[in-house]
């Protein structure tokens, strides 16, 4: 038997109005939330089209080879950023003619592994060995609108097809639980002299990768409470007449408490390294994260707030180096240090539902840039008085420069008229393929890089 993927009604709607306009397919996303019983749908977002794609796809012929998987790919990744705790890109969808209608499952397979693959390549955790690990394709074909639901097991690439079940149902997300949580991050990672070959941008994600074992080893207080991981989350809470948990219940604080090491029985050494520099994050962070209300667990939601505690950190800092490359900051010669300021997060409503998407905003960015990029990203048009902000702006400063001991006091060292920020303008030139094929809006915590001299 296979899995059953419960689909929000509006879901429906939007996939049956998507007009190929003579394409020979229409590619998207499919996002929800997973659970060991079923597997929820509450969004569905077709892939932007290509300029340059718009003229072959028209052909009837055009196959689905042609199916351009780097820009799908790229799609879901910012994508990925602007959905909070809980909720996941849970597969692909095709819509194609008649005429591709026998032509769909390997580009699907291929297209659902590279999607999943691209975004779990960012993440700071990674998935236990009790979560589902399926991941769903969708074939509609746009004439006789039929379904075909199929699944495969992300960690095995030689899996099979298994056909899934694929149900709608109104209302799927209007009675949601939220949790919300402000964090206060103060990460200093130290840049080691000995890998200067490493990017800015690959050292730091190893910094933040050693901070994420200290946010999964946390305590968290649900409504200033330790909760049994097993326990139900609505436990305890009054219930409607219809049986339902009353509106007032639909939110949760919490708050992360993470562990000092003071255990005797644990060895610390200090280790002395030689730096060329080092970045420093620190800031309050606003994480939200949303969970299904079909007798949800207290150890689903702590790890969903977990994981939108990391998402929202890596993707800010990803955010920053994407746009001090596209930007190519200029380098200020009379100052030690840079200051940029750095975006917010920014919530809107999902219309019909509890849950609340996200993005990044720029100060000099305006409410109709906003507004657009959700278009461009979610296909849905969202009102710039639903907008909500989240934080408040915070700067960063960056200086730098070649060969010296890192020191989280000493800051005020002379620093050579020659910066270590010549490495990001290699970067630039290396990786300039690559640099995200969207523009983008990057912590409401500021971000500091020290270097200091010899």
């Amino acid at each position: 038997m296979g899995r059953t993927y419960i689909v929000e009604e509006t879901v429906g709607q939007y996939l049956s109005n998507i007009n190929l306009q003579g394409k020979a397919f229409v590619s998207g996303l499919l996002i929800g939330q997973c659970s060991s019983q079923k597997d929820y749908v509450i969004l569905a977002t077709r892939t932007p089209p290509k300029e340059e794609q718009s003229e072959n796809l028209k052909h009837p012929k055009a196959k689905l080879d042609n199916l351009d998987e780097e820009w799908a790919t790229e799609h879901a990744c910012q994508v990925s950023r602007m959905l909070p705790g809980g909720l996941l890109v849970l597969g692909v969808f095709i819509i194609t003619t008649l005429e591709l209608a026998n032509d769909f499952q390997n580009a699907l397979r291929r297209l659902m592994f590279a999607v999943e693959k691209s975004i779990n390549r960012k993440r700071l955790w990674n998935f236990t060995e009790e979560e589902v690990s399926e991941r769903v394709t969708l074939h509609i074909c746009a004439s006789t609108k039929k379904i075909f639901c199929r699944t495969y097991d992300i960690h095995d690439p030689k899996s099979s097809a298994r056909p899934a079940d694929w149900k709608y149902q109104s209302g799927l997300s209007s009675s949601w639980l939220s949790l919300e949580c402000t964090v206060h991050i103060n990460i200093h990672i130290p840049l080691s002299a000995t890998s200067v070959s490493y990017t800015l941008e690959k050292n730091t994600k190893n910094g933040l990768t050693r901070w994420a074992k200290e946010i999964e080893n946390g305590v968290y207080l649900i409504n200033g409470q330790v909760k049994d991981e097993d326990c139900d989350l609505l436990e305890g809470h009054k219930k409607s007449s219809r049986g339902n948990t009353q509106a007032t219940s639909h939110s949760f604080d919490v708050r992360v408490l993470t562990q000092l090491l003071l255990n005797s029985d644990h060895r610390s050494t200090a280790t002395v390294q030689i730096c060329s520099g080092s970045v420093n994050l620190k800031g309050a962070v606003k994480c939200r994260a949303y969970i299904h209300s079909s007798k949800p667990k207290v150890k689903d939601a702590v790890q969903a707030v977990k994981r939108d505690i990391l998402n929202t950190v890596a993707d800010r800092c990803e955010i920053l180096f994407e746009d001090l490359l596209l930007n190519e900051i200029p380098e200020k010669k009379d100052s030690e240090k840079e200051f940029h300021v750095l975006p917010y997060r920014v919530f809107v409503p999902l219309p019909g539902s509890t849950v609340m998407l996200c993005d990044y905003k720029f100060d000099d960015e305006s409410a109709e840039e906003i507004r657009d990029h959700f278009m461009e990203m979610l296909d849905h048009t969202i009102q710039i008085e639903d907008l909500e902000i989240a934080e408040e702006t915070n700067t960063a400063c960056m200086s730098s420069s070649m060969n010296s001991q890192a020191s989280l006091d000493n800051t005020d060292d002379e620093q050579p008229k020659q910066p270590i920020k010549t490495t990001m303008l290699l970067k630039i030139q290396q990786n300039i393929g690559v640099i995200a094929a969207f523009t983008v809006a990057v912590l409401a915590a500021g971000i500091s890089f020290h270097y200091f001299s010899d």
